[in-house]
């Protein structure tokens, strides 16, 4: 007899699959190695999968709600769980995945814009002066950082929270016009509803956040995964003990940062004293 393992189907919505899996199973009075026999895969796949242990195919969803008699219901939260990702880097694909499928992201941005916050003129400077890089290469990167701004206007949109470093005002990406543009914009996403942008100061002892970049993803409250920002190439993290030693460095950052009030009205001396 396989032993019954609890998942968690408010944790993500990998998660919510293997549950919603074997509920539907047990539902349909099938045992792992039957309804494997009707989908044509083995018992330990289904074992592995209504475990959160294994990925499986779009078609094994679909098959499954075949075996089940549904309509769909399967393949849906296989979509909502591994959502095809935007035209990015191959690198930062799993990342661009989970920024979509995300409740709430958190970024700390000591050096530049969080990506999901650059205007295409700040991004296409930014993704310019990555060495090597063509003409071709260079569209095909902007085209994908651009189409990942589309989550920020769904009709239930992450909560995101940004904290900036003080210098990134300061920093000349593309000159004055490109700047005063870049800055203006993130006082327009500040008057977002789900969009929350703070502000570290020049002042702050936010030590914890000298080391680099990185961003937090929830899933309704729960810290899952991270992006850490690194050369050549940033990487995606799902080591709990590293999520959590990041969102305490997040949480000592920001304890450092200006309120959203005092972020706009800072972003706004410093547009009019050095970016008109």
């Amino acid at each position: 007899m396989t032993k019954m393992i609890d998942i968690d189907p408010e944790e993500s919505p990998r998660t919510r699959f293997a549950f919603e899996l074997r509920r539907r199973r047990l539902a349909a009075k099938l045992t792992q190695k039957q309804l494997a026999r009707r989908i044509g895969f083995s018992t330990s796949a289904v074992a592995m999968v209504e475990t959160s242990k294994f990925r499986p195919s779009e078609r094994f969803a679909e098959l499954c709600d075949e075996a089940f008699g549904l309509d769909g219901v399967i393949a849906a939260l296989y979509a909502e769980a591994w959502p095809p990702p935007p035209p990015v880097p191959e690198h930062f694909r799993d990342w661009a995945v989970e920024e979509q499928r995300a409740t709430a992201l958190r970024f700390w941005a000591p050096m530049l814009v969080p990506g999901l916050l650059q205007t295409e003129n700040y991004a296409r400077q930014v993704l310019s002066r990555l060495p090597g890089t063509t003409a071709g290469q260079l569209e095909q990167a902007l085209a994908g950082r651009m189409q990942r701004k589309v989550v920020l206007r769904r009709d239930n949109p992450p909560a995101v929270t940004a904290l900036i470093d003080e210098g990134v005002l300061h920093r000349p990406i593309g000159g004055a016009a490109v700047v005063r543009e870049q800055l203006e914009h993130l006082l327009e996403m500040a008057r977002h509803p789900k969009v929350t942008i703070q502000i570290v100061p020049y002042s702050a002892e936010a030590l914890s956040g000298l080391n680099g970049a990185f961003t937090i993803a929830e899933m309704r409250g729960n810290p899952y995964t991270v992006r850490v920002e690194s050369q050549p190439r940033g990487r995606t993290v799902s080591d709990r003990s590293t999520i959590a030693d990041l969102v305490n460095a997040y949480d000592a950052i920001r304890a450092d940062a200006h309120p959203q009030h005092l972020t706009c009205r800072l972003i706004e001396e410093v547009v009019k004293q050095k970016w008109t």
